[in-house]
């Protein structure tokens, strides 16, 4: 993908990260967190000149590793993914550049790897597997121009200069800050190392606490060395993120990767979860940082995730509300997901459409067609076309085994409810149908139109508050799905989402 298509798609989604994120200006010159509203979790995020690109963990989303990009740090629009090759469940990336080639670090299925480009918008290569273990790794280039990794575990590896290859075994490093006892967490959990140099020393920001469980767990812990291998010093300002009232709107703070904006300003983005709001996952917060005058980094008195921050002075903000997908290009635009596949032969766009081969036979094994919402309450619709005695839907989805919506199959309007399906209204539609969903704070309603302009309400609504880690694991987050479902094909055209105010 070129650059000038990727700013062209996303006006033609008309969608900036003002509407990803709700960021909403609240005065002139403020911002308000979320900077990427819903679930963007484990933000990794690279300065290069006067641009700033940040990458998430991308789980069972394929294609996954989507790139986002900023000037001012507050509006974000996609620019690629740079994973297509299924490797398993993608955590924590962490995104550099290294001599003028752009590298993305990252776990799955038991392993580490790493993909490369020579642009920031690709061609991406394949994954190259590190064939080494543990989570979270995070790139570092010593005084002496080496490269290495460091993991979760607080050990490290050396990589070759190309950055492709582990040269050595693992060394241990930095075993965290003590947590009192007396604190409510989920874990001690060491995770997430960040590394930057500055001055004589490197600074190591790490995440403690557990990811999800209680609110007060996780958090941010910074420590600081003039080598790599230690011995480490931990900040006197630690915590330097964290929750401390449950009531808060942001809760289990913590993942953060500390940079410097092209004025000179530091920074911290991190993800949190919002209270009340567990189904969207974790979103991305944007804090500033100040250094002291003893040399360690903390978050400047008075300022809060949940209050308006002063903007940095980057550059305008631009808001826009809702999103619109006529599936008419040529390719699937970079916001689309499947769910644990992606396979290029079972879908494509014709022009009038985008029409996916059904598989399966439920909303979990269908590897549904995802897209994350961005709202506390949005509606979302979609026009359908099925062919072949296949099975369309529309639907909120987590997990294989966790998700509900509405249904059309044989002329009749199916509800699915945690999976119990049923005819919810019996031969009213033909082959060509809409459908839509209206979530207000989680609680969602289901309708269906022959003509696109007179809905119809079903009996059925279902709450989704429940829809979140702490209830199922899997570290994921509800999206709209696009079912098709056993066999023939389903066309999906008109995708809308709309936030509702």
């Amino acid at each position: 993908m070129k650059a000038p298509l990727i700013f062209s798609f996303f006006a033609l989604l008309s969608l900036s990260v003002a509407a990803q994120n709700r960021a909403v200006a609240k005065g002139a010159g403020f911002y308000e967190n979320p900077i990427l509203a819903g679930d963007h979790p484990d933000p990794s995020i690279l300065r290069d000149g006067n641009d700033y690109y940040m990458v998430h963990s991308s789980f069972e989303y394929y294609p996954g590793l989507l790139i986002w990009h900023s000037k001012d740090l507050i509006n974000w629009t996609p620019v690629t993914n740079a994973l297509h090759k299924y490797v398993g469940s993608v955590w924590a990336p962490d995104l550099v550049k290294y001599k003028g080639k752009y590298y993305i670090y990252f776990p799955a299925n038991g392993t580490n790897y790493v993909v490369t480009a020579d642009s920031i918008n690709g061609k991406w290569t394949d994954p190259v597997d590190l064939k080494v273990g543990n989570i979270d790794p995070g790139h570092i280039v010593d005084e002496k121009g080496k490269r290495y990794l460091f993991f979760g575990s607080g050990g490290y590896v050396p990589l070759s200069d190309d950055g492709l290859s582990v040269t050595g075994d693992l060394r241990s490093s930095y075993s965290g800050w003590p947590i009192p006892r007396d604190w409510t967490i989920e874990c001690f959990c060491l995770e997430g190392p960040k590394l930057i140099r500055k001055g004589e020393y490197y600074y190591l920001t790490v995440a403690e606490g557990g990811t999800a469980g209680p609110a007060t767990g996780h958090m941010v812990i910074s420590a600081r060395s003039k080598s790599l291998s230690g011995p480490w010093e931990n900040s006197p300002y630690n915590p330097i993120v964290r929750t401390t009232n449950p009531a808060d709107r942001w809760r289990s703070k913590g993942h953060g990767t500390l940079f410097e904006d092209a004025l000179g300003k530091w920074w911290m983005v991190f993800h949190a979860y919002e209270n009340g709001y567990y189904d969207m996952g974790r979103q991305t917060l944007l804090l500033p940082v100040e250094w002291t005058k003893d040399g360690w980094y903390k978050i400047p008195d008075g300022i809060a995730a949940d209050k308006p921050i002063k903007e940095p002075a980057l550059g305008p903000s631009r808001s826009h509300a809702m999103l619109e997908d006529k599936f008419d290009g040529n390719q699937l635009k970079a916001l689309w997901k499947f769910f644990g596949e992606y396979d290029t032969s079972r879908f494509h766009l014709s022009g009038n459409g985008l029409v996916v081969k059904a598989k399966g036979n439920a909303i979990g094994n269908c590897s549904p067609l995802l897209f994350l919402p961005s709202g506390h309450s949005y509606t979302a619709q979609v026009e359908m076309i099925l062919e072949g005695g296949a099975t369309g839907g529309l639907v909120v989805f987590y997990n294989e085994s966790t998700s509900s919506g509405i249904l059309v199959k044989n002329g009749d309007i199916l509800g699915n409810l945690h999976g119990w399906q049923f005819p919810a209204e019996k031969n009213v539609v033909t082959n060509h149908v809409f459908l839509r969903l209206k979530n207000v704070d989680n609680i969602v309603a289901m309708f269906y139109s022959t003509d696109g302009d007179k809905w119809n309400k079903i009996q059925n609504s279902l709450d989704i508050s429940g829809f979140d880690h702490n209830a199922l694991g899997g570290f994921l987050a509800v999206r709209i799905g696009l079912c098709a479902i056993g066999e023939g094909t389903v066309t999906f055209r008109n995708f809308v989402y709309k936030p509702i105010k």
